[in-house]
């Protein structure tokens, strides 16, 4: 029971803001009813929503049962902890700029790699063990060549391609 009447202010909401608060949360499971199966898949939901997913698969071209259903696992939802839902969510979000950010690293290793310094190929060798010393020297130099003839070359993208199969983030 709360002590005074600030206190009990903060405990209400209004009307207005749970209603805001519920449409959001429709929003939410039906945005995630819009998941397709393999995205779902990544998701880590109870096994009592996975049947409100499957049910609402099951309803999805009757418009008005699709919205009650939405709005019965908005309620679901609200019970639930969201923020592993929204962690994966994120992550499936992301995953263009994480493909991103791991092909320039990997173009500017290359580049680090053909500029010919010993103990850099030593230590790149040392931390990806899956890589072979002869093969990766290979490259390296035919890459260098073809950089010093100034020729676009095969070996420019094989070494991209030797560090891409190799190095895992």
């Amino acid at each position: 029971m709360p002590d005074s009447a600030a206190e009990f202010d903060e405990e209400l909401k209004s009307k207005s803001e749970i209603k805001r608060e519920m449409h959001q949360m429709q929003d939410f499971a039906l945005k995630l009813v819009k998941l397709s199966k393999h995205q779902r898949s990544k998701i880590p939901f109870t096994e009592e929503f996975k049947q409100e997913l499957i049910l609402a698969d099951k309803i999805q071209n009757k418009h008005e049962a699709l919205r009650r259903h939405v709005r019965h696992m908005a309620k679901v939802l609200c019970e639930m902890d969201l923020e592993p839902i929204n962690q994966a969510l994120d992550v499936m979000a992301n995953k263009h700029q994480q493909e991103t950010a791991k092909f320039v690293h990997l173009e500017s290793l290359r580049d680090q790699l053909m500029d010919g310094d010993n103990s850099f190929i030593e230590e790149t060798l040392n931390q990806h063990e899956t890589m072979e010393r002869q093969k990766l020297r290979q490259l390296i130099r035919q890459a260098a060549k073809e950089k010093k003839l100034e020729k676009p070359g095969k070996g420019f993208r094989d070494l991209f391609t030797y560090l891409k199969e190799h190095i895992t983030f």
